[in-house]
């Protein structure tokens, strides 16, 4: 029988191309689970082969556990007293064999091993075939449309790989038929609980465009141009960002290629997507006027707190730089990583009159100067309380006529209001915390002390962020804690 296995794995090996480790492996699974089958109880089972000859050696497997009571599996369990007798030194979780008969090869045996060793080889062909692809993660690859389905398209990649193609997946107005060649990018290898693991392929992915425009463009996949961002609606528009590292070459044209042959190329692949390709730039505003090409954009100021940009454009461009639904600003704000408005040049205008405004006003209502003076202020770049309350003092030299002394005395001005401003705001957190049942206008004061400002603040507390309150024990805590939830998240289920 020795040399019989010895047979099998090697053609086995042979004719599927799978190592010949896997079959031995798969063979001794199937022994085993054929001596499974001659017990009348669940034991546990090991086969070795000898790679060599042939013969097999069977053992029966216990599993040591650490318990004086009964044993949950003793077909496949013992306790650790009773194998010290035998093994002594030995550990819970460690493993007593002994060596069992080893089952012949009758025919329930040899049906039993071919099931079990069908399955495993399939197995392994399927591993080896994943382990192939696992290489191509992220190229682009042609495939072939073996089968379709409402949901999805099951693609051939040739060698009996096959993958996946969801309808999500697929550009719009798409359609391909059983027999299709298609481009498609292989984005990854899912694990299914179900399937086991899955090639996953896409069309829609900005990462296709970017590895269309690699195979394109040789430039790129010499790295004499980088891609530094990608948008894409896809079937209708993209943009494209690249950089030359070679200041020689010109990364536009050499993505757009002599009469637009290279991203006519990429447009075609992609159902007639048309693409913008926009010249990337180190300095924020210009790579954002680059950005909302084919549109001319007038002014930028850019928020930094916020992470927006307002973006002024004339009148008659307004609707060019929004674009149809709103693509072209949304692929813009995609391609730059910010938020982006945009706005005629009077709105623009208008609403940094406004903003000026409020901070003239900020500056009369609470530093006691007249509205040159706050004017002067606001040019010289300030526009809180704060940056006045607290710069040095030699930030005041940029306006003329304001002394050391003056400069002194409107920073104290500016911080005696931040008190007052602050002061009101605790006077108002107070007012509505004491406004809760169970808390009293003292421990509504201490809670504002803590940081507590609000009934959401309170709310979002857990009883022991509460305990080093002084006057607060765990009950309390808990009540209003509760009573601050109910005045928020369930005061619509209150009422």
């Amino acid at each position: 029988m020795g040399k019989e296995i010895i047979a099998i794995a090697e053609a086995l090996s042979n004719e599927r191309a799978i190592p010949k480790d896997k079959i031995f492996e798969a063979l001794e699974m199937a022994l085993a689970t054929a001596t499974k089958k001659k017990y009348p109880v669940d034991i546990a089972v090991r086969v070795t082969i000898d790679h060599k000859e042939g013969s097999y050696r069977t053992f029966r497997r216990w599993t040591v556990v650490d318990t004086d009571g009964q044993l949950e599996n003793p077909a496949s369990e013992i306790s650790l007293a009773a194998a010290e007798i035998d093994h002594p030194g030995i550990k819970p979780g460690d493993v007593v064999e002994d060596e069992i008969e080893s089952v012949k090869f009758d025919r329930i045996t040899i049906q039993t091993a071919k099931q079990v060793l069908s399955q495993k080889v399939k197995d392994a062909e399927r591993e080896q075939i994943i382990s192939e692809q696992r290489d191509h993660v992220g190229q682009v690859i042609n495939a072939t449309v073996k089968k379709q389905t409402h949901e999805l398209l099951v693609l051939d990649l040739g060698n009996n790989a096959e993958a996946v193609l969801r309808r999500e997946q697929i550009i719009p107005r798409e359609t391909y038929g059983r027999g299709d060649r298609v481009k498609v990018l292989l984005q990854e290898i899912k694990n299914d609980p179900g399937r086991g693991p899955q090639i996953v392929c896409t069309r829609t992915s900005p990462d296709f465009l970017r590895e269309l425009f690699r195979i394109e463009v040789p430039e790129i996949g010499e790295d004499v141009i980088e891609i530094m961002g990608v948008a894409r609606d896809p079937g209708s528009r993209a943009k494209i960002a690249v950089r030359s590292k070679d200041r020689r070459v010109d990364p536009r044209g050499a993505c757009i290629g002599m009469r637009g042959s290279r991203v006519m190329a990429v447009s075609n692949e992609l159902s007639g997507e048309k693409i913008d390709v926009v010249l990337w730039d180190e300095n924020l505003a210009q790579y954002v006027t680059n950005a909302m090409e084919p549109a001319e954009v007038s002014r930028i100021i850019i928020n930094e707190d916020t992470h927006s940009i307002s973006i002024a454009v004339a009148e008659e461009n307004l609707a060019l730089a929004i674009g149809r639904n709103g693509q072209n600003v949304r692929l813009a704000s995609q391609l730059l990583g910010w938020e982006l408005k945009v706005m005629t040049a009077a709105e623009m205008e208008s609403g940094i009159k406004a903003e000026e405004g409020k901070v003239l006003n900020l500056f009369m209502e609470n530093l006691n100067v007249d509205e040159e003076f706050a004017q002067a202020l606001a040019d010289a770049g300030f526009s809180n309380l704060e940056e006045i309350a607290y710069v040095p003092v030699e930030e005041f030299s940029a306006i003329d006529g304001l002394d050391e002394e003056t400069a002194r005395a409107l920073q104290e001005n500016a911080q005696e209001a931040i008190k007052k401003n602050a002061e009101k705001v605790d006077a108002k957190a107070i007012e509505q915390l004491s406004a809760l049942e169970g808390i009293d206008k003292a421990l509504a004061t201490t809670l504002v002390a803590h940081g507590i400002k609000s009934d959401e603040d309170l709310a979002e507390q857990a009883t022991d962020d509460l305990l080093d309150i002084e006057g607060l024990d765990e009950k309390k805590a808990g009540e209003i804690i509760m009573a601050a939830r109910n005045a928020t998240w369930f005061k619509d289920e209150n009422k």
